[in-house]
């Protein structure tokens, strides 16, 4: 690093300070500095008074030129270079110089000081957010050590004597999730794990994504619930060890795809009469007269080739409806 500096400096003496200022916060990072130590880098490397504001989290810092802190209670001026926290964050760290825009020097001191100073108060002053992708992670996976699943599940605030449930999103990251009564519940097409310990997440994450696979889009082409809890499923979750997904589909699941593409409202008339507890709610469920929907069954129990108005052939139907949703790819 200190030749490429070097050589840089030569060429392009700003490129050349910009590789030293990178250096000096990534040891400044690696040796685990402190927030002091990070705002008097900043403040030496530019060559004025650098200033750490942070009011949530009541972090006043501010150190001058020759690396003494000088705290004060004048505001900073808007007009000094700044950078904030996050994104969309007011500024927090300041550069206490008089220029209208900041050189590329001072930017890239802006930069990398914050990104250090961020992990630090996130370390010592905060909680890292709450769907942090490699801490979540961390916290699901069963080969992750004890320590290191504890460390990650206090980094995402999670009350380590409460309950709580893993999620597997049809299209997104997994999330964790309390399991108090007046959290509010998940939305879109997810499966729900069973509530646990924290140190048990990695099996409701398990047993969330096999809830995933009997979800649906919930559409007339693709009936179904869109959320999933995994404890509702009972014995049935066993049907996900032997339809294995985008294999060959049992013969009832081509059956019903098969007839299927013969009357488009069969799927969701079906779905209705597998899941209510009667003809005439099925009916009600689908808005069609009951006498409409008796000629529809009529209609697909030919084309099925198999009943489904008996205790049998509706169960048959269920068991035909829950493997169509575990055949897909």
């Amino acid at each position: 690093m200190k030749e490429l500096a070097g050589r840089l400096t030569a060429l392009d003496p700003d490129a050349g300070a910009a590789v030293q200022v990178i250096a000096y916060f990534d040891r400044l990072a690696e040796s685990r500095a402190g927030l002091e130590a990070l705002v008097r880098g900043a403040a030496v490397l530019a060559g004025v008074p650098a200033r750490l504001v942070d009011a949530e989290r009541r972090v006043h810092v501010r150190v001058v030129a020759d690396g003494t802190r000088r705290d004060t209670a004048l505001p900073p001026d808007p007009a000094w270079p700044s950078a904030p926290l996050t994104p969309d964050g007011a500024p927090a760290l300041w550069l206490e110089r008089a220029e209208a825009a900041p050189s590329v020097v001072d930017a890239v001191i802006l930069e990398r000081a914050v990104g250090a100073i961020r992990l630090v108060l996130d370390r010592t002053r905060g909680r890292a957010p709450a769907d942090d992708p490699a801490l979540v992670e961390t916290v699901l996976d069963p080969t992750a050590p004890e320590p290191a699943r504890l460390h990650a599940a206090r980094r995402l605030g999670l009350d380590l004597a409460a309950p709580a449930r893993a999620l597997a999103p049809h299209d997104g990251r997994p999330r964790i999730f309390p399991a108090h009564t007046d959290a509010e519940p998940p939305t879109g097409r997810v499966g729900v794990g069973p509530a646990v310990p924290v140190l048990d997440l990695p099996d409701s994450w398990a047993a969330a994504r096999t809830a995933l696979r009997f979800t649906a889009e919930g559409t007339a082409q693709d009936p179904g619930q869109r959320v999933m809890y995994a404890d509702e499923l009972g014995g049935v979750a066993l049907l996900a060890d032997l339809v294995a997904p985008g294999a060959e589909p049992p013969p009832d699941v081509r059956d019903l795809e098969a007839a299927a593409a013969a009357a488009p409202w069969l799927l969701s008339t079906l779905h209705a009469v597998a899941s209510t507890a009667s003809l005439r709610a099925a009916a009600a469920e689908i808005n069609v007269h009951h006498s409409t929907l008796q000629d529809r069954l009529t209609h697909a129990e030919h084309l099925l080739r198999w009943p489904v108005r008996t205790p049998q052939g509706r169960l048959r139907l269920q068991l035909a409806l829950a493997m169509r949703h575990l055949a897909r790819p």
